[in-house]
């Protein structure tokens, strides 16, 4: 499989949380990213990869 294919697993979303809020998160499989509405934030997805850093998270209209 190539590394930019790589699925994210969805089970991942039993055991993370926002690192700012504490709050339980949501997958966007379309933008691959997972949503922190409590935050306002969403972290990216990269090669299956959830990248939790406030630093790289994009912020929600």
């Amino acid at each position: 499989m190539n590394e930019q294919n790589q699925a994210f697993d969805r089970r991942m979303l039993e055991v993370l949380v926002c690192p700012m809020s504490q709050t339980t998160l949501e997958y966007d499989a379309e933008r691959q990213e997972l949503i922190s509405k409590s935050a306002g934030l969403a972290y990216p997805i990269r090669n299956g990869i959830p990248v939790m850093l406030q630093d790289e998270a994009r912020e929600l209209d």
